[in-house]
């Protein structure tokens, strides 16, 4: 008989065949909680409601309920209802292991400590937003990105990144790689096949790039992307000009200023991922090179390392004539991002809580990063490359698959700067270590962890 969800106060899939109701009863009650479908704990629907719903009696129910009590699948209690026994099912699904998700000690790059998540902002925020818009917030979306969100990101930008924009050039995404995707979308319909990517550079974004356009490799050096190696081809260049990564080091102001009248001489879009810019630790934050050349340059920015990537939360500041197209390939990829969070993270903007939280940020990552360098300064074969900025750096100087291999065992999540290469077979290996992942009163001992893998075995350069 097919299953009904009208009138029980829990709701109860069930497959009864037909034949004896009671026999057919029984049968699925067992099938389901054999396969796992239902729980051990589960509160089943009362004997009166499941009848209803089943087109059953009651009398029949409950005696389908006792018979299945007394072979031990089920609890009665009266006047707390009835539940699935404490019975492991015959075929329980497979688990996933998620040590790989979940690792012991957790130093991969780019990552900011989510236990420090601002809860008590957040929840306060999200009452703020509710009790004024409840209505607005549970209709559809806009492609674009929500007004509010977007007129606080327009001033938030200005103000503490030097971008020149404006709300109506503004795209909020679903995170910044969405973002690369729209962009490189949008780039191929414009006409432009060819795009320059860092090299090294962030692996996912540049294949994200590469499913749309030919990419070339951009070599980085110690004053950041060699701008001068761009080629004719190239139509677009994607950049990390604050803090490259993984290297860790800023674009040259000279390189700064050759990008843009590249831009200017060519017609090309430079793409900035303002990858790490919050976080600078020994000065003023680099301003966004978008201020230099907002006609030329689009400025990408996310949550993901402010707050959480969890968020799924990003924007593109893009010259005027690319709101149209990238609007629409937003709204071709998944019509709108989240309206909540949006609204929520506009009201931390407005109210100054975004700004207080990235300070406090600002100063825990500051004494991480230092106490990482003093553990790092016993072993004087390695070199760590970059400014005091961000959330990791770039270690070289040791054996990159020995030292990945020996953290891996100890349960040290971290990455190699192999892959990040365009051609990793002939690249220089190294680490990239995190610093901000791990809960704070775990860190010195993630940090222990790390040292006791550094071995002179470790460290030693491949021959």
């Amino acid at each position: 008989m097919p299953e009904s969800w009208s009138s029980s106060r829990v709701d109860l899939h069930l497959e009864v065949a037909p034949g004896g109701r009671r026999s057919g009863l029984e049968s699925a009650l067992r099938a389901a909680i054999r396969e796992g479908r239902l729980t051990s704990g589960t509160l089943l629907p009362s004997t009166r409601g499941l009848a209803t719903e089943l087109g059953l009696s009651r009398g029949t129910v409950t005696a389908a309920y006792d018979q299945l009590a007394e072979e031990g699948y089920l609890i009665i209690r009266p006047g707390s209802g009835t539940r699935v026994a404490d019975l492991p099912p015959q075929n329980p699904p497979a688990i996933r292991n998620v040590d790989e998700h979940t690792p012991l000690h957790d130093l991969r790059p780019g990552r900011p400590d989510v236990s420090a998540f601002p809860t008590r902002a957040w929840l306060a925020a999200t009452r703020r937003v509710l009790s004024r818009n409840t209505r607005d917030v549970f209709g559809i979306g806009d492609p674009q990105g929500r007004i509010e969100l977007r007129r606080a990101l327009a001033e938030y930008l200005g103000r503490t990144r030097g971008v020149r924009t404006s709300p109506d050039q503004i795209i909020v995404t679903s995170g910044y790689y969405q973002g690369v995707g729209l962009l490189s979308r949008a780039l191929r319909a414009g006409g432009i096949e060819t795009a320059a990517c860092e090299d090294p550079g962030h692996d996912a974004y540049r294949g994200a790039v590469e499913r749309r356009l030919r990419i070339e490799a951009l070599p980085v050096g110690s004053e950041g992307a060699q701008i001068e190696t761009i080629s004719k081809q190239a139509g677009a260049v994607f950049l990390t000009p604050s803090h490259q990564y993984p290297t860790g080091v800023p674009l040259h102001p000279k390189r700064r200023q050759a990008v843009c009248a590249w831009a200017r001489a060519t017609g090309g879009l430079v793409i900035e991922d303002d990858y790490d810019g919050e976080f600078r630790y020994d000065r003023q934050p680099i301003g966004a090179l978008q201020g230099i050349a907002p006609e030329h340059v689009v400025y990408g920015g996310s949550a993901s390392k402010t707050l959480s990537p969890v968020l799924r939360l990003g924007w593109l500041a893009v010259p005027q004539d690319l709101v149209a197209p990238l609007t629409a390939a937003k709204e071709e990829a998944d019509f709108y991002t989240e309206a909540l969070g949006q609204l929520v993270v506009a009201e931390l903007i407005t109210s100054h809580a975004y700004d207080r939280h990235i300070r406090a940020s600002r100063l825990r990552y500051r004494r991480r990063r230092q106490l990482l360098l003093d553990r790092l300064a016993a072993f004087p074969e390695l070199t760590v490359h970059g400014v005091p900025a961000g959330l990791s750096m770039m270690v070289t100087g040791l054996n990159e698959a020995e030292a990945l291999a020996r953290c891996a065992q100890q349960g040290i999540a971290l990455r190699g700067l192999t892959d990040l290469h365009h051609d990793p077979i002939t690249s220089p290996g190294g680490l990239i270590i995190g610093f901000a992942a791990p809960p704070e009163r775990q860190y010195p001992e993630t940090l222990n962890a790390l040292c006791n893998t550094l071995t002179p075995n470790a460290v030693r350069p491949p021959s």
